[in-house]
């Protein structure tokens, strides 16, 4: 087992030209999706901060936000302007959050003052999001339908890199150290935050009674659909990378990537019927 020593240092690395391959079979993988947090150093995080805190985190990010051009041009959104059936709709599309309900984050403070200062900013394209506000300062996320993980990266790494160039711009900067590289709201996302995922299409190679511990040796973890705590419907999974310290981000979405092709060679090779015994992971990616 690898540990995250006391004196090790955090890797980072945001080149999407780092990248391994990354077209994803869109037969079997339906969508694909790469999101971080980032902390505004100086201000309080949403557990904690206070009322004023929270609407300079929005205005620091959405004065950012709106000198974004091109392909990442797009305008924000306040959950205060919207209607309740606005909210839903992009709820069910997965574009926005949900008003925190779990006790966990309820008892922790983070619903105080709701929606305050809280929004949605995306591009024209709705494949590059920005959530102001919600567990994190800012949550960025880069999203389409496919399997193409490789250029979902490219955006999440390229729109990422502007957003921090003009923070910095205007005399700000993102909460890092590095030993536990991004400092973000819950302890599990230190280090880059990253969350790669795909919805994937497992149907067969889900019911193998090993699943479980090769998603573990690929350095993957699953869940359902509809976020955490739920269940696959028709089969079909969220499958996503289980670390977040101690790798790069480029390792991480590396781990997705080859992860995700192996999990649908395995289904290939049981639709025809074929063993998949000689694709079971023997040891821990590292």
């Amino acid at each position: 087992m690898t540990y995250f020593t006391q004196d090790a240092k955090h890797k980072t690395d945001m080149n999407p030209d780092h990248i391994k391959g990354g077209d994803l079979d869109p037969k079997y993988v339906l969508s694909s999706r790469v999101r971080t947090g980032r902390s505004i150093r100086g201000l309080a995080l949403p557990p904690h901060c206070t009322r004023a805190e929270r609407r300079a985190v929005e205005k620091i990010s959405v004065d950012a936000l709106n000198c974004l051009k091109e392909e990442f041009a797009g305008k924000y959104y306040p959950l205060s302007n919207m209607t309740e059936a606005e909210q839903e709709k992009l709820i069910d599309d997965h574009f926005l959050f949900d008003k925190p309900v779990s006790p966990l984050l309820t008892c922790a403070g983070m619903a105080r003052d709701w929606p305050d200062a809280r929004g949605i900013w995306h591009n024209a394209d709705k494949n590059f999001l920005v959530w102001v506000n919600e567990e994190d300062h800012i949550r960025v996320i880069s999203m389409e339908k496919g399997g193409n993980m490789g250029r979902v990266f490219k955006r999440f790494c390229d729109g990422l890199n502007k957003v921090e160039e003009l923070i910095k711009g205007k005399g700000h900067d993102f909460m890092w150290n590095e030993h536990l590289g991004y400092v973000l709201t819950c302890p599990s996302n230190l280090g880059t935050g990253l969350r790669a995922g795909v919805h994937a299409k497992l149907t067969l190679v889900s019911q193998d009674k090993r699943f479980d511990d090769i998603l573990d040796k690929l350095r993957l973890q699953k869940r359902g659909t509809g976020g955490v705590d739920t269940a696959s419907v028709g089969g079909v999974f969220d499958i996503s990378n289980a670390d977040r310290l101690g790798f790069s981000e480029v390792k991480l979405c590396q781990f997705v990537i080859d992860g995700v092709n192996t999990l649908v060679d395995m289904e290939k090779r049981l639709e025809a019927k074929k063993s998949i015994d000689d694709l079971i992971p023997t040891e821990k990616k590292n």
